[in-house]
């Protein structure tokens, strides 16, 4: 699952996303609310809060490596 808004990009393995489990532990660690969990569990990402991301690596420590990727497209799609 890849969602992109104008300056940060967030890529979210898709077995991953399927994990209620994890979809809640993101949703729980993130403070500007990129994640959220759908009606049966499954992450989501909120489109509109894409751009608030402050890089603070939250979501990143709370999962496995390689999980979740947030991209700087500002920077050429570098990874945090």
């Amino acid at each position: 699952m890849r969602l992109d808004g104008t300056f940060i990009g967030v890529e979210i393995d898709d077995a991953a996303a399927g994990d209620a489990a994890i979809a809640a532990k993101l949703t729980e660690v993130c403070p500007v609310d990129i994640f959220t969990q759908g009606a049966d569990g499954t992450l989501e990402l909120v489109e509109g809060n894409l751009d608030e991301c402050v890089l603070c690596r939250l979501c990143l420590d709370a999962t496995a490596p390689g999980t979740v990727r947030i991209l700087k497209l500002y920077d050429d799609g570098a990874q945090l």
